[in-house]
């Protein structure tokens, strides 16, 4: 059983996703974290080809493994949240996951993972389109870029100010933009995919949707 929940920056997939999981006794999976690592390593290692940061990544190894209900990000069995979530890896993960080899290798790894584990709730930008067309269930999420911009701001603890939201806003645009405009696997909703706008609902509100709407294709709570 694979829950797909796709849409842009700050939609709330991560949150929404792990709270799914939780509910049907499935395994959570933030992809975003993958790409995240391999441009870390990318990063760490002063590499701007696909051949040699999959090299990197996979000496370290980079590895997806189970913690607390999740698959998450290891490098050489350690964990790496902090340093993926870094300002630098931030603004250079939209181009080193454009990459087709890139793209290739992490789908391998987000297949593997979730077949290992004999299901899961996966979140991303192409997870419904590429990664798991098979999904028993495809949900995009998405909500205007203020109010991905507010609820990013907040999340990090900073002071919601006019002059931030617009920055952040604009710089979720832009981000929307790069990634649903590239040429491999673009954001989009998958064509089975229901379109949830989150603007104005709260966290609780879009689990509840969704765990509804997995209720309705058959999937039950341990």
């Amino acid at each position: 059983m694979i829950i797909a929940i796709d849409g842009p920056a700050a939609s709330g997939k991560s949150s929404t996703g792990a709270l799914v999981a939780r509910h049907f006794g499935l395994v959570h999976v933030d992809s975003g974290a993958l790409y995240r690592a391999i441009t870390w390593v990318a990063l760490t290692f002063g590499l701007d080809d696909a051949t040699g940061i999959i090299a990197a990544a996979e000496s370290l190894p980079i590895t997806l493994e189970r913690h607390d209900g999740d698959l998450v990000v290891r490098s050489a069995g350690q964990p790496i949240d902090e340093a993926i979530r870094d300002a630098a890896v931030t603004a250079h993960v939209s181009a080193v996951s454009a990459l087709p080899a890139i793209r290739d290798w992490a789908n391998r790894l987000l297949r593997d993972g979730a077949r290992r584990e004999g299901g899961a709730v996966v979140d991303g930008r192409d997870i419904g389109t590429v990664v798991f067309p098979e999904a028993a269930l495809k949900v995009f999420l998405t909500a205007t870029p203020a109010a991905r911009a507010k609820r990013r701001l907040l999340q990090r603890g900073t002071m919601v100010e006019q002059a931030e939201l617009w920055r952040e806003t604009a710089l979720l645009a832009e981000r929307d933009h790069r990634d649903s405009t590239r040429a491999v696997a673009p954001l989009r909703p998958a064509d089975d995919a229901i379109v949830l706008d989150t603007t104005a609902l709260d966290l609780a509100s879009q689990v509840a949707r969704i765990i509804d709407l997995a209720r309705d294709r058959g999937l039950s709570a341990p």
